[in-house]
């Protein structure tokens, strides 16, 4: 297997030489702590070696480069150039690694039940805070009376990010989903359970290699049919994750990418009263009078939620800095002749 057609870089070679007589390889696939790493030589599967247990760094996840012991020990994971991931669920504290190296994140939307515009509002921060292109995409576009219009209101929140209308069920449209990613490139499907990301993948692989199953008629909701994170190879020569069904998604830190994907508020803020005006109840306020309210709503909310993302995250690190202060103080005091 030839590492640049599975996303092999620059970025990732120069990193090699700290761990001389190792194999790169990357992670295929995850399931708790066993993994499928593609390397040079085949299919190999790879365990965390007690070094990399006892070190605490980086844990591996699909997408990972790391580099491997002859015998399948995983004794390093290389640093990423992109992650996707989130604040983790359930109210804990840290991040959540979904998927690594991604270059392309599919944000599949459902038009039978699943149409949520604040739903994709998460999903395009999340890819951008990680450096990571989204890609909009509406399935089921067989299912819905009305394409044009969901498209068109569809493009108005997503701004210069793409979006497209396919039917992974009847083929429709499925194969323009390759003018976005370039041979050796990566991209995943992410999206609730489902809106048919299974489905679409194995339209794009041109076999049946995922299982699919039918949605709830009452609410279109599905059963998680994908239960790990697992890469492809394509046909067209790029990878593909197809990852499960994700139900929270809470942000970390990175009010910027808020702003930047809210244009359309940042720029009538201009024309506000105030130069310190929150959008909130000031009198001549352009942004309340121009832009939906639900919107408006999400653009706060969002906003709040990564202030607060970061705080905890700065809160954080500065403990572990504090924790690491005082184990080298103490490690200095104790050595003979220390005289304080």
């Amino acid at each position: 297997m030839n590492l640049n057609s599975i996303g092999w870089r620059e970025f990732f070679a120069l990193q090699t030489e700290a761990h001389p007589g190792l194999t790169p390889g990357r992670v295929a696939q995850t399931q708790r702590e066993h993994f499928q790493v593609w390397t040079e030589d085949g299919q190999v599967d790879a365990q965390p070696s007690g070094r990399l247990r006892r070190e605490r760094g980086l844990w591996p996840t699909t997408g990972d480069w790391v580099m491997l012991r002859p015998e399948g020990w995983i004794e390093a994971v290389l640093n990423r150039q992109t992650m996707l991931e989130r604040k983790r669920p359930g109210g804990e504290a840290g991040a959540q690694i979904l998927a690594a190296n991604l270059d392309v994140l599919f944000v599949v939307a459902g038009l039978d039940h699943d149409f949520n515009p604040r739903r994709l509002e998460r999903y395009m921060v999340l890819a951008r805070q990680g450096g990571v292109r989204p890609v909009l995409v509406l399935n089921k576009a067989d299912l819905h009376g009305d394409l044009d219009g969901v498209i068109a209101r569809t493009k108005e929140l997503a701004g210069e990010i793409p979006v497209m209308a396919v039917s992974a069920r009847e083929g429709w449209s499925v194969e323009d989903l390759n003018q976005f990613v370039a041979p050796g490139e990566t991209a995943a499907l992410a999206g609730s359970s489902g809106v048919g990301k299974s489905t679409l993948l194995n339209r794009l692989l041109g076999e049946d290699r995922q299982l699919t199953q039918a949605v709830r008629a009452g609410d279109g909701r599905g059963m998680h049919t994908t239960t790990v994170r697992e890469m492809f190879v394509l046909p067209q020569g790029w990878l593909l994750m197809d990852l499960p069904g994700i139900r929270e998604l809470q942000l970390l830190g990175g009010g910027d990418s808020v702003e930047d994907l809210f244009t359309d508020i940042t720029l009538t803020a201009q024309s506000c009263r105030f130069r310190d005006c929150r959008h909130e109840a000031e009198p001549g306020c352009a942004v309340q009078s121009a832009i939906d309210p639900a919107r408006l709503a999400s653009f706060h909310k969002l906003r709040l939620e990564a202030a607060h993302a970061q705080r905890e995250t700065d809160l954080r690190v500065a403990l572990e800095q504090k924790k690491k202060a005082k184990v080298i103080h103490k490690a200095v005091r104790d050595r003979p002749g220390y005289d304080d």
